[in-house]
């Protein structure tokens, strides 16, 4: 595995190489890879299994379910391409006749923008890491993948990087259309700031995805950096809903908070509701079953030491009150589920209060009424998902507060939890900055492609010299104008 500076160059050359190759391969080419991929990840069984689990403290459950959705993410790509439509590929047919001008023949089709540096993510060694979202959007797109492993979980990350290999062996893509290397910042640096790098796909904190956003953008050629860097994801407790089902929702949300540890980007860590006899309630039902949750590893040492120094930040700030924490603590690498609250007023006037603790945590805030919690929803930074605990009635009533959240967030849910990420066409999991670098694009489901592409046109060329999508015989040209009437999916 490269692990220096110094072989980066020749790396990101053999993946611009592979490009070449790779970008002209068809829907069902690519396909057939993305499914061989999935395939001998599966092959590896229980022992890349045992081996994630080694090295993420994460129980064999949670690894097998992530590893049937980083399959099911390939293979779902794999659908995509092999249909064809989401090329977007456009027909313009020429008016030669037209006054006072010709109009010219002119195609549009999304095309692959070249090699694709993914960093793996630290909590999903599997679904945003080796043979993750990224990779497999990017391989979809036609591009190369150049995967920098993450250190904690280094065996697991070359295993799957074997697989990789094999189905490149088997379905004869180009060598070089996969790539992977470990290393430390300046491998990482080199790499965002090789020539030939077209973008980089980031899961992880603010401060990492910040840094990669930076240097991209220094560059003599600025690159775009598609990173997803948490949130505290929002839940506003309306009344009615919180006073028909007060210990249904507090249960609910104590398995959201701590599950896995707290370590999921989607994890609620704000609770906000106008302070009455039911949120107290609430609250209290809340931090006896956090009480009740035993403390587990975390990932790494450093995501530990991370969360305890983040979570004493908030508790240590002005009128914050801690509610419940587990004191059973065995080892400083252990998550230690804690709930706090603390007035709306405070939470306004002090920032600090706003950052996203990574574990398991989760913060009330007590509006003194419906007007603060309006306050409060507009000056919150951009969101990956905003719930609503709520009737029909609270969202009538609190209809403002609804929208003011929807301004904030890529994904607006009702009377369920932030947890959990279906992946499906539908999903958007992303939002505004500083949830991710470019709320228009997510890292879930098949539109995950659409960050790795560009619209490219052509003009006045035949059939002859037209790649495939884009010729008159094919069916999968979903845009077209015959005559001046523009029509879909016509041939």
């Amino acid at each position: 595995m490269t692990t220096n500076t110094t072989d980066t160059s020749d790396l990101m050359k053999r993946a611009h190489a592979a490009f070449l190759e790779y970008r002209h391969k068809s829907g069902q080419q690519k396909a057939n890879f993305l499914r061989a991929i999935a395939t001998e990840i599966e092959a590896l069984g229980l022992a890349l299994i045992h081996t994630a689990m080694s090295e993420t403290n994460l129980p064999e459950a949670r690894l097998t379910g992530e590893r049937g959705r980083a399959c099911l993410q390939l293979r779902q790509m794999a659908d995509v391409v092999e249909e064809g439509s989401w090329l977007d590929a456009t027909i313009d047919t020429a008016l030669p006749d037209r006054l006072p001008l010709p109009k010219p023949d002119i195609r549009n089709m999304l095309v692959p923008i070249g090699p694709v540096v993914v960093f793996g993510a630290s909590n999903f060694p599997f679904a945003y890491s080796t043979a993750g979202v990224d990779p497999a959007a990017a391989w979809a797109a036609g591009c190369s993948v150049v995967v920098k492993a993450h250190p904690a979980h280094l065996k697991t990350s070359e295993m799957v990087a074997g697989a990789i290999r094999l189905a490149i062996q088997k379905t004869n893509m180009p060598d070089g259309v996969f790539e992977h290397l470990a290393g430390g910042f300046d491998v990482g640096q080199a790499l965002v700031m090789h020539p030939l790098t077209a973008a980089v796909g980031f899961t992880g904190s603010l401060m990492g995805g910040k840094a990669l956003f930076d240097l991209a953008n220094s560059r003599p050629k600025p690159i775009p950096v598609f990173a997803e860097m948490g949130s505290t994801n929002p839940v506003f407790l309306l009344p009615e809903a919180l006073n028909q089902n007060t210990e249904k929702f507090a249960k609910m949300y104590a398995g959201s908070i701590t599950g896995s540890m707290g370590q999921f980007c989607t994890k609620p860590g704000l609770l906000i509701g106008v302070d009455s006899p039911d949120l107290t309630k609430f609250v209290e039902i809340l931090a006896n079953e956090i009480k009740n949750i035993a403390p587990a590893l975390m990932l790494h040492n450093g995501i530990a030491a991370a969360f305890q120094d983040k979570r004493s930040q908030i508790l240590t700030q002005p009128n914050v009150t801690i509610e419940a924490e587990t004191t059973t603590q065995n080892t400083n690498n252990e998550g230690i589920p804690s709930l706090a609250s603390v007035s709306g007023t405070d939470f306004l006037n002090n920032i600090a209060l706003h950052q996203e603790v990574f574990g398991p945590f989760s913060l009330v805030i007590k509006c003194a009424d419906s007007a603060q919690m309006q306050t409060v929803t507009e000056h919150l930074e951009g969101q990956l998902t905003c719930t609503f605990i709520a009737t029909e009635n609270d969202l009538i009533s609190y209809q403002n507060t609804v929208q003011a959240a929807s301004l904030l967030c890529g994904r607006l849910i009702l009377n369920s939890v932030p947890t959990g990420v279906e992946v499906c066409a539908a999903m958007q999991h992303g939002g505004p900055y500083p949830a991710s670098t470019d709320g228009r694009f997510g890292s879930v489901g098949a539109k995950a492609i659409k960050r790795f592409v560009r619209p490219f046109a052509v003009q006045g060329f035949n059939d002859n010299f037209l790649p495939a999508e884009l010729q008159n015989a094919n069916p999968l040209n979903i845009w077209r104008t015959v005559n001046g009437a523009f029509t879909k999916n016509s041939i």
